[in-house]
């Protein structure tokens, strides 16, 4: 349970957050939604106010602040109707880079990635033939004297255009030669701004939400040896940090974005009136918004819990793959339910529903599908037959 003191400091960062929000209103989303644009203002702004750069310590310029504090910045994000996506991931890769990475690296991006000189932005995982199957991917690296050399391909990496650095996973010993799939993986610290266009070629895919995903070819890409994150073979722990971390913190965001509905929901049924009175006088409006109201609630309870074990250090892969999959239900099945309540202005991309609609509809595929999740949970916590 957290105490008192450590509720007022998550409701101070909320506090202010949402003031820094306040100055990007629904419309500067909107624009960016129909342009396709990235929010450059938004995420300096962020970056300056200390927010992005909440989990580097305070050694290396960072706001030095844990876990849940991050969570809270980006489920209020969310909650005031922006797009979280677009800055997330330089909260859940520092997990990875601040457990993993050596002295030498630490030293030479963290100080740059507080201060606003760099972005790391982007999680290179995901490939076009394994998905999720993660232990499979085809992208192989190499070593080659004093050099990396990596080929193969990753589909849906967000924010690459749009980053200076990248967390990228590789297969350094062939699946046959490990004893187990986890084997022989390993992660890379890979420098976009010299990549692109040397061996790596970034194609925009054009999606049906504005989260400037790409797919990634790389063609005997060469990188320096000491650019390997943690221990060669060793990569897919690395990884799962960064991932734990990303399910807790998207699972934040989806709280947010279920919060968002929900008030918006109140808001309208409280004014619209058919009929001669207010619908949300009505059980059939006001019902499903109040259940919408206590399954949030009861996500974000699983949210403070994951991201406590996470930040104690502990094993908290359940509670982080629970949190992430009950957050995602919630802000979905409030979306859904904002829709209703708004009728035929929730297709008006003036009431901004049908964007955040489009948007909170990813969770229930990414970072990791509702299926895995539940496929973990049974044999990883319930015992039941593998499934697959």
């Amino acid at each position: 349970m957290l105490s008192d003191e450590r509720r007022q400091t998550i409701a101070e960062i909320k506090k202010a957050v949402a003031a820094l929000c306040d100055n990007y209103g629904e419309d500067y989303w909107r624009r960016l939604d129909a342009e396709r644009g990235y929010p450059t203002e938004f995420v300096r702004e962020m970056t300056e106010a200390g927010f992005l750069t909440a989990l580097i310590p305070e050694e290396y310029g960072g706001s030095g602040m844990a876990l849940l504090d991050a969570c809270a910045i980006l489920e209020e994000i969310s909650r005031r109707g922006a797009h979280a996506g677009a800055c997330h991931a330089q909260m859940y890769v520092m997990g990875a880079l601040l457990r993993h990475g050596s002295d030498a690296q630490k030293a030479a991006y963290l100080p740059k990635i507080a201060a606003g000189e760099l972005r790391l932005q982007s999680f290179g995982v995901t490939e076009p033939s394994t998905g999720t199957d993660t232990t499979s991917l085809k992208t192989v690296a190499k070593r080659d004297g004093d050099v990396w050399k990596i080929s193969g391909q990753k589909v849906w990496i967000s924010r690459v255009e749009h980053s200076d650095l990248m967390v990228l996973l590789a297969r350094t010993t062939p699946l046959p030669e490990v004893s187990k799939k986890t084997e022989g993986l390993s992660a890379f610290i890979v420098d976009l701004r010299s990549a692109i266009g040397n061996g790596l070629t970034v194609q925009p895919i054009d999606a049906m939400i504005n989260h400037h995903a790409c797919e990634l070819f790389f063609d005997d890409l060469e990188i320096p040896l000491d650019n390997l994150l943690g221990q060669e073979g060793k990569g897919f722990r690395v990884i799962l940090d960064g991932m734990n971390a990303e399910r807790i913190l998207i699972a934040a965001e989806c709280v947010g974005d279920s919060r968002y509905f929900i008030e918006k929901s109140s808001d309208y049924a409280r004014e619209r009136v058919v009929f001669g009175r207010p619908i949300g006088a009505n059980q059939g409006v006001q019902f499903p918004i109040a259940r919408c109201h206590a399954e949030t609630e009861a996500a974000a309870l699983m949210v403070e819990r994951a991201a406590l074990l996470f930040e104690a250090g502990a094993p908290c892969g359940p509670e982080a793959n629970m949190a992430k999959m009950l957050a995602a239900d919630a802000s979905w099945k409030a979306g859904d339910v904002a829709m209703q309540t708004h009728g035929g202005f929730a297709f008006s991309r003036e009431y901004h529903i049908e964007r955040k609609f489009r948007e909170t509809r990813l969770y229930q595929i990414a970072p990791i599908s509702t299926n895995l999740i539940l496929s973990y949970l049974a044999e990883h916590v319930l015992g039941l037959p593998r499934s697959f």
